[in-house]
């Protein structure tokens, strides 16, 4: 296996980096899945008029937005546990990388928002800073161990349901599980050491926090360009794809097309709901309403007693932001894996990756809730709103990611090593 050496030409500054080896050849797309894609299609619609006609359109524009989230999320194979697995395992920096880009395009809309005030249907844009403390620190770097077990992120794992993984449902459990058991202990989460959040924009403004933002960015770019030029990893595998203009709708896109999609779509949560784009309060929610289902009183619980809170366990899903998006993208990774053709679901899961991807759901959902956020609510939104929380989380969760790696191969899961053909 020869090394590639050729650098890159200027316009791949972001992506690009000496490998080992060439990239394989991406494999044609297979048959739509029929059924699957009709199912999923119906669906789509109809929630989504159901929404909009039941409850305005400011709530069906949010799950319109979920559904082309999912859509993007899965047709780009946008990374966040993949991408941190790679850089830490074998120095291969292109997910985050492409993180950069993501977080960048977020970064610029965002900040005309905000700073202009826009929004639609009567919001008014509100960015707001999220403490800093012991629960940030603990909480980041147990959803990192929780995703290399489970197998995905907070997005990830949404996606992954909806194109048919398996073993991600039992991720999607476990996150759902571990959420709950976050706000029925949620006295023992509360009162740990913290300061207030501190954002870019109160100090230097919106102009000035994007310029950091970015400036900070492009050295993330510099640094894993030359962690990756010394370690000359393995390349990305490549994923099955269509030709032409079918591969908007069929194929697997460039990483960095779906960044730039994905970083166009959460400044859409924003200029929407007025708020950041987030996922796993949904989940807390979702074990609630269960709970009550089955009798049980989970609204005597301190955590469903904030005003927020149980206005949000007193209400429908359908008007709760996390929710709308949660649920289309869900169903929209399920329309985009259908017509690729690659939507299956698989009853067979070996015993060990089974309790790793429940044990690491519960680990997501515990560790999203201590740190205020996610891979979305805390690392993207709060880079891409100059919150220095995001930053901090990022960091935590590289050193969880660490751990995660040491803990995998006892469940059976393998990591990437430098003399993989592709990681």
């Amino acid at each position: 296996m020869s090394a590639t050496t050729e650098r890159p030409a200027a316009g791949r500054f972001l992506l690009s980096s000496p490998t080992s080896c060439a990239a394989p050849t991406p494999a044609p797309e297979e048959p739509v899945r029929v059924v699957p894609l009709v199912i999923a299609a119906v669906l789509a619609v109809a929630a989504s008029w159901y929404v909009w006609a039941s409850y305005g359109a400011k709530f069906g524009a949010l799950l319109v937005v979920g559904l082309l989230l999912g859509f993007a999320l899965f047709h780009s194979r946008f990374g966040f546990t993949s991408a941190w697995r790679q850089l830490i395992a074998v120095g291969n920096g292109e997910g985050l990388r492409a993180h950069t880009l993501l977080l960048g395009t977020a970064a610029t809309l965002i900040a005309l928002i905000a700073s202009t005030g826009a929004g639609l249907f009567g919001v008014t844009p509100k960015i707001t800073a999220s403490p800093i403390g012991l629960a940030l620190f603990v909480g980041a770097s147990l959803f990192a161990i929780g995703m290399q077990l489970g197998g995905a992120c907070a997005s990830g794992t949404l996606f992954a349901v909806g194109a048919g993984q398996s073993s991600i449902v039992l991720t999607l459990f476990g996150f759902v599980a571990g959420s709950v058991l976050y706000t029925w202990a949620y006295p023992i989460f509360t009162g740990w050491p913290q300061v207030s959040g501190f954002l870019l924009s109160d100090h230097v403004g919106w102009l000035g926090s994007w310029a950091i933002t970015i400036a900070v960015l492009l050295l993330v770019v510099l640094v894993t360009r030359v962690v990756q030029a010394r370690r000359n990893p393995p390349p990305v595998d490549a994923v099955p794809t269509a030709r032409g203009f079918a591969r908007i709708y069929r194929g697997s896109w460039p990483l960095l097309v779906g960044a730039v999609v994905l970083g166009v779509l959460a400044a859409a949560v924003v200029l929407v709901s007025g708020g950041t784009w987030g996922v796993t309060f949904a989940f807390g929610l979702w074990g609630a309403k269960l709970l009550q289902l089955l009798g049980l009183h989970p609204e005597t619980w301190e955590f469903w007693q904030t005003t927020s809170n149980a206005k949000s366990l007193s209400g429908p899903i359908w008007t709760d932001k996390t929710s709308l998006t949660d649920i289309g993208i869900i169903l929209g990774a399920a329309v985009a894996a259908s017509l690729a053709g690659t939507w299956r679901f698989r009853s067979e899961i070996p015993w060990r990756t089974a309790v790793a991807a429940i044990l690491g759901g519960i680990l997501m959902g515990v560790g999203a809730r201590l740190a205020g956020g996610c891979n979305i609510g805390a690392y993207l939104a709060g880079i891409s709103t100059g919150s220095l929380q995001g930053w901090l989380w990022g960091i935590f969760a590289l050193g969880g990611t660490w751990v995660g790696l040491k803990l995998r191969p006892l469940f059976g899961l393998t990591n990437p090593v430098p003399s993989d053909g592709v990681c």
